[in-house]
């Protein structure tokens, strides 16, 4: 028996969120609004990886200007709390990118899964670098600047490189922190049935911004743990 229109609009009536999305009147459709969504965050993406340039430029002109300061300022990082953290971050892209593939394939429970992981491992970065790094540096006086009180010094540069280490690893402390607010977003609204194979903007957009916080650590990693 076919159809009859009111069945086909209690059926779609029924429908989870992401079945039922249309695309913003201002987009021809669906694929449209998804093109655009995404130049946007890669354009987005692009202005963090200038921020990050910077950073990576001020450390390559003070390391070539002072190399014994950041030589025995390295040699004060404990390079396997750094590997750890590498190892969390990378599981995390993992666990970001299965996330999407499970929004494609409407593994509701995979997409949700993955994201508490990703959730989780940027957490469990923030507890290694604040409870196990920043605390006993801040308590050893390995501080920034006119803030530096560590008695061992080798070079009086060295507070020059401390300010580097701290305003580096705090920025990217910071999108850790920005990323895990999204993760929290995307779980709320995968909850609620938002996102499938019809919509996952949101769960790329934010996946490929966690990549970039992963990516960016993986350079801070041996230029701040490894040159000594």
């Amino acid at each position: 028996m076919a159809t009859l229109p009111a069945d086909k609009d209690l059926l779609a009536a029924s429908a989870p969120p992401h079945e039922r999305y249309r695309a913003a009147e201002h987009f021809r459709d669906r694929d449209h609004e998804f093109d655009a969504v995404k130049l946007g965050v890669w354009l987005f993406l692009a202005t963090e990886v200038l921020l990050f340039s910077g950073l990576f430029v001020f450390y390559g002109i003070m390391r070539m200007l002072y190399p014994e300061a950041f030589i025995h300022g390295s040699s004060l990082l404990d390079w396997r709390i750094g590997l750890l953290n590498t190892i969390v971050l990378l599981y995390s892209s993992y666990t970001v990118a299965d996330s999407v593939r499970c929004a494609q394939t409407n593994d509701q429970a995979g997409l949700r899964r993955n994201i508490l992981i990703t959730f989780f491992c940027g957490l469990a970065f923030l507890i290694i670098k604040f409870g196990f790094e920043y605390g006993p540096k801040y308590a050893d006086g390995k501080l920034p600047g006119a803030f530096y009180s560590y008695p061992n010094a080798v070079s009086e540069y060295e507070p020059l490189w401390w300010g580097l280490y701290w305003g580096a690893t705090g920025i990217h402390a910071s999108h850790v922190i920005i990323g895990m607010g999204l993760f929290i977003w995307l779980y709320i609204r995968s909850l609620k049935g938002h996102f499938g194979p019809k919509h996952y903007n949101a769960v790329e957009g934010v996946g490929l911004y966690w990549h970039i916080v992963d990516i960016v650590w993986i350079f801070l990693f041996p230029l701040l743990y490894l040159i000594h």
